[in-house]
């Protein structure tokens, strides 16, 4: 049987085995990853300060023009915890909207990395009476690109 979980006074943090083999899992932000809406996010190397650069290509949206890869920028939170909590802004090139989102990496009980996240979306307000409808809110959960070959 396998499982994950809390692994009494054994000092690991999260830990996954078949008995006394136990091994530490780690979620790692680094890669490429798809989300329940099909959109497509690559994160670029976390460096040693938590930032990190990245790329999106969102398969939905409002918008009438042709979607854009978009550039991100964000920070995990340090120090590197088996299960880190993030954030990052995505400056959509196709439109005058950007994204905000935040969520936690976390490890599943099959041994697959998935993000969980939160987003905002702003769209420009012609005006301060439309402000009221030019922030969005959402959840998205990201998978492994590799891992959803499996």
């Amino acid at each position: 049987m396998h499982r994950v979980g809390w692994a009494g006074g054994c000092g690991c943090r999260l830990c996954c085995g078949t008995s006394a083999d136990f091994f530490l899992l780690q979620c790692k932000l680094t890669g490429q990853w798809k989300n329940d809406l099909g959109s497509n996010m690559t994160i670029y190397e976390v460096k040693e300060t938590g930032d990190f650069s990245g790329k999106y290509l969102t398969a939905v949206s409002a918008s009438p023009l042709k979607i854009e890869e978009s550039p991100l920028l964000g920070f995990q939170h340090l120090p590197y915890l088996s299960q880190p909590t993030f954030g990052f802004t995505v400056n959509w090139n196709f439109s005058d909207t950007t994204s905000v989102f935040t969520g936690q990496c976390f490890v599943d009980e099959y041994g697959k990395e998935v993000l969980k996240t939160m987003w905002l979306l702003r769209s420009h307000a012609k005006n301060h009476g439309d402000d009221w409808k030019a922030t969005l809110v959402g959840y998205n959960t990201f998978w492994r690109k590799e891992e959803l070959m499996d």
